[in-house]
């Protein structure tokens, strides 16, 4: 039985309502709503078998593929916290995260089947491979399970990183998701919405979910490629596409070598982007080669949900403005230029990390850690951030935990990694580099060689600067980055 506003209600009633309209697609393959929510059931069943019950953490370790989905559901109808956890993550990644989720089980797919078997699995974590999953889960019923869930029970917990470099554990209720993802009171037939963000990431779950509650379809993407988003909007006639604007920069390259006429991005009636700095001009270009559809841009984060949004009609009038608060959020901003936000999609903290929490939430509001200001119409813009954080392609990168790789080299004597501001990913990761005595400087890609395996892709420095010093603050000897910054840009 569920109790209050429950993801498992979206599965529910999504097949009650449109059983064999299509839920989710990946490539060729697809699943309607009823076979969603079947599948779901046994799913469940199969995993209450295995233990999992209301309140145990569940990870999933796993690239984008259908067979998630179902899990996802299943998860939500148990009552059992399910932690996405990003497939481009080594060994090194994964075991602090692991360690301080402690799940009762680590679900992974084929690829990372072996891997699992390395990772420092905390004591009673067990492993299924989504093959095994879904093995165990055919032989099972498919009517409901029948769990209690509460709408203040942990439903998610997505991870990103800090800007002391250890990742934290973002908690949503399952109250707060379907809160996020709600577009009204009675469905909205908003179309099929193509989705390139990974199954580990926030943005994908939240489109999912509400497209789901919607009762349309969402389709996945394996890869962020520009290929195969234009491929699957043109299947699917697809009338939303989500993109930082890193990945449009790429799409818009693709579309303008196309044949002549109307390309795939002619279906689509909503363009939206954020996440990342989108300059006038990008969102010109972006206008230009979506013609038929309405350009937006959204500000928000995995703690904060959807803060605010600049819609289509003001994106001249209001260049470098990310819009205005919705109808939900609270915002203001302190005397030092800090921007905080109120409302009920806030993350309820982070996970078993009490300081954490109470430096982030304070009163009620969430200190967004992000320096902003407000015009007398109420639009916002983001002038600055208080982190150190870097934003590239959508993605966080905490500097400190490249530093620690970089510092390994033995032709870096001193290093300060920073963020570069870059039209097309926001910001780019920069290596400044001074040289160790007597040892000639390493380049480029001698310290991206140093990051692979150990870093997800998207930290390796993509520029270097080699410098004879390091600027750092009289008193504490801390490296000046906003200087380096402005020096290097």
């Amino acid at each position: 039985m569920a109790g209050g506003l429950v993801v498992g209600d979206v599965f529910r009633h999504g097949a009650r309502a449109v059983p064999r309209r299509t839920a989710a697609a990946l490539g060729e393959a697809a699943i309607t709503f009823a076979e969603l929510d079947r599948a779901a059931n046994r799913h469940a069943a199969f995993l209450s078998r295995q233990g999992i019950s209301r309140g145990r953490r569940v990870a999933l370790w796993s690239a984008t593929s259908l067979e998630v989905v179902p899990v996802f559901a299943a998860l939500a109808k148990l009552g059992a916290p399910c932690a996405p956890l990003s497939p481009l993550w080594g060994p090194d990644e994964l075991d602090p995260v692991l360690a301080q989720l402690r799940p009762a089980l680590l679900v992974v797919d084929d690829e990372r089947r072996p891997l699992a078997g390395a990772a420092a699995l905390p004591a009673g974590t067990a492993v299924l491979s989504l093959r095994e999953l879904a093995a165990g889960a055919a032989g099972e019923d498919d009517g409901e399970v029948g769990a209690v869930v509460d709408e203040l029970d942990t439903h998610v917990v997505f991870y990103t990183s800090g800007s002391s470099g250890a990742p934290k554990g973002v908690v949503l209720s399952h109250r707060t998701s379907v809160l996020r993802t709600l577009a009204g009171a009675l469905p909205e037939r908003r179309g099929t919405m193509v989705c390139p963000y990974p199954l580990f990431h926030m943005g994908a779950w939240t489109i999912a979910l509400q497209q789901w509650q919607a009762r349309d379809a969402v389709v996945l993407v394996e890869r962020g490629d520009a290929g195969e988003i234009l491929a699957a909007v043109a299947r699917h006639g697809a009338t939303r596409l989500n993109c930082v604007p890193a990945v449009w920069a790429r799409i818009l390259r693709a579309e303008a070598g196309s044949a002549p006429g109307p390309g795939p991005l002619a279906s689509l009636r909503f363009a939206d982007t954020g996440t990342s700095a989108t300059p006038v001009e990008f969102l010109r270009r972006l206008a230009a080669g979506c013609p038929g559809a309405q350009v937006r841009v959204f500000y928000g984060s995995t703690e904060a949900g959807c803060v605010s949004v600049l819609g289509h009609d003001d994106i001249e009038r209001r260049p470098g403005s990310c819009g205005v608060p919705g109808p939900l959020t609270d915002v203001r901003v302190d005397g030092d230029g800090r921007l905080w936000v109120r409302g009920p999609l806030l993350f309820d903290g982070y996970l078993d990390d009490p300081g954490a929490s109470a430096a982030a939430l304070v009163d009620g509001w969430y200190d967004t850690g992000d320096l902003a200001e407000v015009d007398g119409d109420g639009f916002l813009s983001i002038v600055g951030r208080v982190r150190e954080v870097i934003r590239t392609g959508g993605e966080s990168v905490a500097p400190a935990e490249v530093e620690a790789v970089l510092g390994e080299h033995p032709g870096v004597g001193e290093v300060a990694v920073v963020g570069l501001p870059d039209l097309e990913w926001g910001e780019v990761v920069c290596a400044v580099v001074v040289a160790a005595p007597g040892t000639p400087a390493p380049d480029l890609d001698d310290l991206r060689a140093l990051c692979a395996g150990r870093l997800a892709p998207f930290k390796h420095p993509r520029r270097l600067a080699v410098l004879e010093r390091l600027p750092r603050t009289a008193a504490t000897g801390q490296v000046q980055r906003r200087l380096l910054v402005e020096q290097l840009g």
